[in-house]
C-alpha cells in the first residue's frame, strides 16, 4: 500500500506529535476543498445496508468509529467521517482551554504497532468546540468530556458540569471520560461513590440545556479496573440508567512488549494503546457484556487493527467499535476497508444486519 510504503516513512521522519499535527492539517486542507469531501465519500464509505447500526437514537452508516484523541477540537469531523468513519468521538475537551502536558508526550512504538501519551488533554476548551459543532454536519458526532486540569478534586462535578452545558446539545452522544491515565487524579473519579454524584449532575445538565432532546450519556472507563470494578461501574450505569459504556481507554500497564525496555523507559509515563491493550480490552468488554445484557450500548476500543478484530468485538456484545492506533499506522483507509471486510463477515456468517449479530459469542 501507498500510504505503508512512501508516506508513512516520511512521517516517520518526524517525532509522534508534530507528524499527527502535519496530517491532520492536510486532512483539513483537502476536505476544504469543493467536493472533496462528497468525493471521499463516494470513494471510501461503504454503502452496504447491513452494516447500519440503529443505536442511542441514531443511525450510524457503519460500526467503525474514531476514537477520541485524534480530532480534540472538533476540527475536522466531517472529512474524518468521509474516509470512512460511521462516527466520530472528538475531544477530549475540557471546560477550560489548556496546553496539555509538557512536551514530547506522544511516542511510538513500531515493535508492538503501538503508542505511548501523555498529551493531558491538550484543547482549546469547551467554548471553542461547541461553536465549531454548532454548525451543520453530515457526521454523527459524540463529544468526551474531561476535567480541567487546574480544577480542584472537589470541583470536578462542577467544571465537568460546565463543559456539559456548553456541549451538550451539540453532541450526538456525550462520553464521561474518567480513564485517562494522564490527569492527575481522574482515574479515582471511576470509584462508584465519586462517579455516581458526576454522572448524575451531567445528565441533569444534559437534560437542561437540551429541551425535548435526551442526549445519549455514555461513560468511559479504563482496561486496568479489577474484574470488581467493572462489575460496580456496571451496576451503577444500570442504576443510573445511562445509555452505554465505552471499553475502553489507555494502559498504563507494560506487559508483554516486543520493544526494547530501553525504547520503553524512554518513551516514560502515559496511556499505552493499540495491540498491546487488545486483549484486557475485550476481557473487560465480556465481562461488561456478561453484566449489563443487551440494556446498554457497549463501544469496543483497543487494539482493533483488521476486520476479524472488530468483528470478534461485535459478536462479544459491543454495538459500535473504534480505532486510533491503527489509524496511525495503517493510514486513512483503513476504517473504510475494515467496514467492507465487517460486510463479508457478516454475509459469510448469514446474518442480514451486522447489528444481528451484537453478543451473539456472549448470549
Amino acid at each position: 500500500m501507498i500510504y505503508r510504503a512512501l508516506v508513512r516513512p516520511l512521517l516517520y521522519l518526524l517525532p509522534a506529535e508534530p507528524a499527527h499535527g502535519l496530517t491532520f492539517a492536510l486532512l483539513r486542507l483537502i476536505g476544504a476543498l469543493p467536493g472533496a469531501r462528497s468525493l471521499l465519500r463516494w470513494l471510501l464509505c461503504p454503502a452496504d445496508p447491513a452494516l447500519v447500526v440503529d443505536v442511542l437514537g441514531l443511525s450510524v452508516p457503519n460500526p467503525v468509529g474514531l476514537a477520541a484523541g485524534f480530532d480534540k477540537d472538533a476540527r475536522g469531523h466531517d472529512v474524518l467521517a468521509a474516509l470512512g468513519f460511521g462516527f466520530v468521538e472528538v475531544g477530549t475537551v475540557t471546560a477550560t482551554a489548556q496546553s496539555g502536558n509538557p512536551r514530547p508526550r506522544l511516542f511510538r512504538l513500531p515493535a508492538d504497532r503501538a503508542l505511548v501519551n501523555r498529551m493531558g488533554f491538550n484543547n482549546c476548551g469547551a467554548t471553542a468546540a461547541a461553536a465549531r459543532l454548532s454548525k451543520p454536519r453530515r457526521a454523527v458526532v459524540g463529544v468526551n468530556i474531561g476535567k480541567t486540569r487546574s480544577a480542584p478534586e472537589q470541583d470536578a462535578i462542577a467544571d465537568y458540569v460546565r463543559s456539559t452545558e456548553q456541549l451538550a446539545r451539540h453532541a450526538d452522544f456525550l462520553v464521561v471520560n474518567v480513564s485517562s491515565p494522564n490527569t492527575p487524579g481522574l482515574r479515582d473519579l471511576q470509584a462508584v461513590d465519586r462517579l455516581r454524584p458526576l454522572l448524575e449532575a451531567v445528565r441533569v445538565e444534559a437534560d437542561r440545556v437540551s429541551p425535548g432532546r435526551r442526549v445519549p450519556l455514555l461513560v468511559k472507563i479504563a482496561p486496568d479496573l479489577s474484574d470488581e470494578e467493572v462489575d460496580a461501574v456496571a451496576t451503577l450505569a444500570l442504576d443510573l440508567r445511562l445509555d452505554g459504556i465505552v471499553a475502553t481507554n489507555t494502559t498504563v500497564a507494560r506487559q508483554g512488549l516486543r520493544s526494547g525496555a530501553e525504547l520503553v523507559r524512554a518513551c516514560g509515563a502515559g496511556g499505552l494503546s493499540g495491540p498491546p491493550v487488545a486483549a484486557q480490552s475485550l476481557a473487560v468488554l465480556r465481562r461488561l457484556r456478561a453484566r449489563v445484557g443487551s440494556r446498554l450500548v457497549l463501544v469496543s476500543v483497543g487494539g482493533i487493527e483488521t476486520a476479524a478484530d472488530a468483528w470478534e468485538r461485535i459478536l462479544a456484545g459491543a454495538s459500535l467499535v473504534q480505532i486510533y492506533t491503527s489509524f496511525v499506522y495503517e493510514g486513512p483507509f483503513v476504517a473504510g476497508r475494515i467496514a467492507r471486510g465487517l460486510a463479508r463477515l457478516v454475509a459469510e456468517a448469514g446474518y442480514a444486519r451486522l447489528q444481528d449479530a451484537v453478543g451473539a459469542s456472549a448470549d
